[in-house]
């Protein structure tokens, strides 16, 4: 037997009229209340209906506690089995799924033509707004990434196609089924999808929660003291007192322990707390643990804020129009303060105060020092050397939330720590120390490139360092079973070109033109998608073009080089482990 839809749900009977004023039960227009045949009308009481209403199927034996209690509906639509219970102010234009779960709530409610978060600007990097990311459900952090460094771009194509893609694909705005929201305030235009669980929101507006997992595996969900206007929430959580204006939460995403933020965008697994975020770009695996921690008007990935990292956007002179680029693994340590604009380098390491606008992305996997006036000192390629760093690598891939709640992924992630990118720039950091290392070093003993200063042991110690990790890359790349791609000249100078690192995806640069040249969200997404499915085979025609014959000819040179970067990654695991023994010991009882 086919299951009713709500065209199907009658008009009451007088009878039955009765019945409900009996329970309490009153109506502007009681022809305008429809019921689904079959329901049980013991299970609706002190319910006041204003307008159309249509009641789903309301059976206490195939679903315990279901009904509708004490409560004002303004023009709703209740599927079958829903409980809904204490609502102090009203349900308005709600559309409630089969099983939802709504009790002891202020008031929930939709105005016509409400955009549920959809196509909100999020004024990211720059705060001031010249490069605002188009919020939506199904947003990818490639896509907000192109968005957000192409403002120009963005506003002429993107952003039209963007507005277009989202009149095509709207959805009325939905209480799904199986949800369930509890004890909360205010819900006002808030979109809510299948099982998604609120529990003690504060206030929420203008906003969307989807939930793209199988049944079962939901990882969408509001906490308690949560307060949310114009945001969205796509498989990601948000709890424990958060504050959040104006952003874009993605898939398997985590906010919660009373962090605030506006105008920020986060991406897959990334998971901040206590602390603060403006016109943050948080890419994926982006972590911030600790209180005193703001990350404002700066773009992230796979990075580790340390407790009280800074950063400023503001010079007083044209408003926080400053903003940077920290790339790929940089970690920051405690009191680490960096002025705006400045491009860090990947898998670098920030400490102190850096006030002169620092650009390390030609120094891969460095330390960088901030002296005593703020310059910047870099310790090339010495975090080549941490066994943390291939630690990270591998850990990544098996904190992903989304693989295990089986969601489609929106984010394209490549994990590698070495890859066309960094290996790309570790090559010209090699060309660029040999040049240094033909100068002589100023009167306080350093050399000075852009404006940092680098000490002639530390470059000597880097060439090394990013020969060993080239060598390391290579031995993982090249076997006697899987050769290199023979190529003509022509691929080689096509293939031979500049990577980039597009908020965790690594592609050629121009599979990123033809993305940003494409002309509708779909195709776009489809370039992103094809570029990523053939990652494997582009990076061994690169390595292939780019990599200097004398590297790659040297099979023996591969494996001693690779040898002895292993030996160094495992003699710093000794000496932690050995130096953590001790601490141990000396704090026993």
């Amino acid at each position: 037997m086919p299951k009713p839809t709500p065209d199907d749900r009658r008009r009451l009977e007088w009878w039955e009229e009765e019945q409900l004023r009996r329970q309490g039960c009153t109506a502007t227009d009681w022809a305008l209340v429809r019921v689904a045949p079959g329901t049980d009308l013991e299970l609706i009481r002190e319910v006041e209906f204003i307008g159309n209403n249509s009641i789903g199927n309301l059976d206490r034996e195939r679903t315990p506690g279901c009904g509708l209690y004490r409560l004002t509906a303004k023009e709703c639509t209740f599927g079958d089995d829903v409980r809904v219970r204490n609502i102090g102010g009203r349900l308005r234009r709600c559309r409630i799924g089969d099983r939802a779960v709504i009790e002891n709530c202020a008031r929930i409610e939709f105005h016509r033509e409400a955009a549920c978060g959809r196509g909100t600007m999020v004024n990211v990097l720059d705060e001031t707004g010249s490069r605002p990311v188009m919020i939506y459900p199904g947003l990818t952090a490639q896509s907000a990434a192109i968005m957000a460094r192409l403002p120009r771009k963005a506003e002429e194509d993107i952003i039209p196609q963007t507005e277009t893609y989202l009149e095509k694909t709207s959805v009325p705005p939905v209480i799904g089924e199986d949800s369930v929201i509890r004890d909360c305030g205010a819900i006002v235009d808030v979109a809510v999808g299948r099982e998604v669980h609120i529990e003690g929101a504060r206030s929420l507006k203008n906003g969307s929660i989807v939930n793209n997992a199988p049944s079962g595996r939901c990882l969408a969900y509001i906490g308690s003291g949560v307060d949310a206007e114009n945001f969205i929430l796509e498989d990601g959580r948000l709890d424990a007192g958060c504050i959040i204006r104006n952003c874009y939460i993605g898939q398997g995403a985590s906010i919660e322990k009373g962090y605030t933020a506006h105008d920020s965008l986060f991406f897959a697994n990334a998971a901040l707390e206590n602390g603060e975020a403006c016109a943050l770009f948080a890419g994926p695996y982006t972590v911030s643990m600790h209180k005193g921690t703001l990350l404002i008007g700066c773009q992230t990935s796979f990075m580790n804020a340390g407790s009280s990292t800074n950063q400023s956007n503001h010079m007083y002179k044209l408003g926080p129009v400053h903003w940077g680029v920290l790339e790929r693994g940089v970690k920051t340590s405690s009191n680490s303060y960096l002025m705006l604009g400045a491009n860090i380098g990947a898998f670098s390491l920030l400490m102190g105060q850096h006030k002169t606008h620092p650009d390390s992305t030609e120094f891969p996997f460095s330390y960088l020092f901030g002296d005593a006036r703020g310059a910047t000192v870099v310790v090339p390629a010495v975090m080549l050397r941490s066994c943390g760093l291939l630690r990270d690598e591998k850990k990544w891939p098996t904190r992903d939330k989304r693989v295990k709640a089986r969601v489609p992924l929106h984010d394209r992630v490549n994990f590698e720590v070495l890859n066309p990118y960094t290996i790309a720039r570790v090559l010209k950091a090699m060309e660029i120390i040999r040049g240094l290392l033909q100068r002589p070093a100023d009167d306080d003993l350093y050399l000075r490139y852009k404006g940092m200063k680098i000490s002639r042991a530390s470059l000597d110690r880097a060439q090394r360092l990013y020969t060993l990790a080239l060598y390391k890359y290579l031995s993982t790349k090249i076997s006697e079973d899987k050769p290199l791609p023979d190529m003509t000249v022509g691929d080689a100078e096509k293939s031979a070109g500049i990577w980039v690192d597009l908020a965790g995806q690594l592609m050629p640069r121009p599979l990123l033109d033809a993305a940003v040249g494409a002309d509708s969200v779909p195709a776009r997404e489809a370039i992103l998608d094809d570029a990523f499915a053939h990652y494997e085979a582009l990076e061994r025609e690169w390595i292939a073009a780019a990599v200097p014959a004398q590297y790659l000819a040297d099979r023996e040179a591969i494996k001693a080089g690779a040898a002895e970067f292993d030996a160094l990654v495992e003699a710093d695991r000794t000496d932690y482990r050995d130096n953590l023994s001790a601490e141990w010991r000396m704090l026993s009882l």
